[in-house]
């Protein structure tokens, strides 16, 4: 589970990192955050996050759902009133 919840946290990192990037061009106000060049950011940069924006969104739910954790969970059903 430690592996899926490191994952997890990496990806979402990461997909926000290139998203303040994103808007930091778009409006033209820097280059948005400070990137630490390490060997795993870059790959985290320069292929995860391609990778992931290239793929639909039925292939990227159905890994989520095959991943443990807590994005997992269902909504509950509400009673009939």
């Amino acid at each position: 589970m430690k592996f899926f919840l490191w994952l997890r946290h990496n990806a979402e990192h990461y997909l926000l990192e290139a998203a303040q990037v994103d808007m930091a061009r778009k409006y033209r106000s820097g280059s948005g955050p400070l990137q630490p060049k390490s060997i795993g950011a870059l790959f985290w940069r320069h292929v995860f996050v391609p990778i992931y924006r290239l793929l639909p969104w039925s292939v990227r739910g159905a890994i989520m759902r095959a991943m443990p954790g807590s994005h997992r969970r269902s909504w509950e059903r509400r009673a009939a009133n």
